[in-house]
């Protein structure tokens, strides 16, 4: 896929630089599965960006990206390009949800109410979102910068049989829950980062707009 605007590298490591001018809206999205991403197999689909042909020039100057969630299947995530940075999004299973509120599963975290200012104030709440059956979440580990490895299964057996599923960095083993909660005693020190959101009409996701009445910038989080 050299030469056609794929990313085609996305798994354990710093974040690789931003787009070149002349990419195309390949270089913005990209879908990876529990099992794909276990093994760092990414593959590059269309259907999800609302926005047809968006300059490269455009999104990389932070302009609003419009999201299609309701192609994702549950328990799935996609990533997409904004600011030039990854952003997950996955679509939470009824699971995945209720873990999220399970004492056993809260006291793993270093940060469970998000306390921290890693998030908009209207997703500092127990999913971390504005929908509990989606995450949206800058996919940066915040502790050196590598892209985390999203591990949907409960109880996953290289995992532990108290992992309520999310994300592992293979760089230096920091863990998340599915809202992106930082686990205690790992070297990442903070939640992972809620870029500003909102949804139109239910099922369209616009990255880089707040909700109606809403203030918050990215730029404002403790660690991006």
């Amino acid at each position: 896929m050299a030469g056609h605007g794929f990313v085609t590298n996305a798994g354990p490591g710093p974040i690789a630089p931003g787009p070149t001018p002349d990419a195309t809206r390949r270089d913005f999205l990209f879908v990876a599965t529990g099992a794909f991403a276990a093994v760092g197999a990414i593959f590059a689909v269309w259907p999800f960006i609302d926005q047809m042909e968006p300059a490269a020039d455009v999104i990389a100057a932070g302009a609003p990206l419009t999201v299609d969630v309701s192609k994702i299947p549950p328990g799935q995530q996609i990533v997409v390009i904004w600011r030039a940075k990854p952003i997950f999004i996955v679509h939470r299973t009824p699971a995945l949800i209720a873990e999220l509120r399970k004492p056993a599963a809260l006291s793993l975290l270093r940060d469970p109410d998000s306390k921290e200012d890693q998030q908009p104030a209207y997703a500092a709440n127990w999913s971390r979102s504005l929908k509990p059956e989606f995450l949206v979440a800058v996919g940066i580990c915040t502790h050196l910068g590598c892209i985390p490895t999203f591990v949907p299964t409960i109880g996953d057996p290289t995992l532990g049989a108290d992992w309520p599923g999310g994300y592992l960095c293979h760089c230096h083993g920091s863990r998340y829950d599915s809202a992106g909660r930082v686990f205690k005693n790992v070297p990442a020190p903070l939640n992972l980062p809620v870029p500003p959101y909102h949804f139109v009409g239910g099922t369209k996701l616009v990255i880089g707009e707040n909700p109606t009445g809403q203030k918050f910038d990215i730029s404002s989080v403790e660690q991006l």
